[in-house]
């Protein structure tokens, strides 16, 4: 079995992560700044060892990555800016690289590596390069849009108002995935270095249209769902990072080949919309005080 250390362990790519390979029976090490968090803790009873890390702390980096085999890697903009991830990327790879460790899988985005003109797609490239300079046998997955984000946010504003609020065309197809999908996938790369390392690879789990989210999101949970479009003037009233990403996915879009990532791993047990939608608890979610 490995020892794996997975950073953003309380986050969702690193918990889906962490328990994938807990249930492989693999040593994770769940780092995170907050081991007393609940997350962590759920974590430490699924039998995770559960060490303080901090992107911004080295000498907390490499006493979790001593003695490590892999890595799994997760950093992120929000909460900060690109110039702090970059930052942070770069100060995990070199940790990862004087730890020599055998392997890193770094979790990026679908199309980050094609120029694409949106900023926390662009610093995720940035990461990328560097990680190709560390002499760190590595992997790059890098997953669509997350399912996860339909449950919470401005597209749960909108569904208490029988909307899907959505800054694109009802026509223009988007890929997803859930985060418990990119898991598996990120646990499967991490136990069969052999077959991924030096690869890149774009994932999604399924593919639908503004029109056919609000369809599903009809369906799962028990009310009329129409879609609107929302302008990306508005976006950019909050986000210019967000308004480039919905500008990207409604007119160069977001292809990632679903069919054949299916037939080459089945073993990830990939999730429809439909499926993710029909797992969530809608009447929770759309209470105006969720339950606790």
């Amino acid at each position: 079995m490995l020892t794996i250390a997975v950073t953003g362990a309380t986050g969702a790519q690193g918990g889906a992560t962490a328990r994938a390979l807990l249930a492989a029976g693999h040593h994770v090490r769940a780092l995170t700044r907050t081991p007393a968090a609940p997350a962590a803790r759920a974590l430490h009873r699924l039998g995770a060892d559960v060490r303080r890390a901090d992107l911004d702390d080295r000498p907390s980096l490499d006493a979790a990555l001593a003695g490590a085999d892999s890595l799994f890697a997760v950093t992120t903009p929000f909460g900060t800016d690109t110039a702090t991830e970059v930052r942070q990327g770069r100060t995990l790879l070199d940790a990862a690289a004087d730890a020599r460790l055998g392997h890193v899988v770094f979790t990026s985005a679908a199309h980050a590596d094609r120029r694409t003109g949106i900023p926390h797609y662009d610093s995720k490239a940035e990461i990328e390069r560097h990680l190709r300079t560390t002499g760190v046998p590595w992997t790059v997955v890098a997953p669509a849009a997350f399912m996860d984000n339909f449950a919470s946010g401005w597209t749960l504003e909108g569904l208490r108002e029988n909307t899907f609020a959505w800054p694109m065309p009802a026509d223009r197809p988007l890929t997803l995935i859930p985060a418990e999908d990119i898991g598996v996938f990120a646990a499967l790369a991490l136990t069969r270095p052999a077959e991924f390392t030096g690869r890149r690879v774009d994932i999604a789990s399924d593919e639908l249209t503004a029109a056919g989210i609000a369809a599903v999101l009809t369906t799962a949970a028990g009310l009329p769902v129409a879609h609107r479009e929302v302008p990306l003037s508005q976006v950019r009233t909050h986000s210019h990072d967000l308004a480039a990403m919905f500008g990207y996915f409604g007119t160069t879009g977001l292809d990632v080949d679903v069919t054949a990532l299916r037939r080459a791993h089945p073993e990830v047990g990939w999730h429809t919309f439909a499926d993710w939608a029909a797992a969530q608890d809608w009447p929770d979610l759309l209470a105006a005080e969720p339950r606790r």
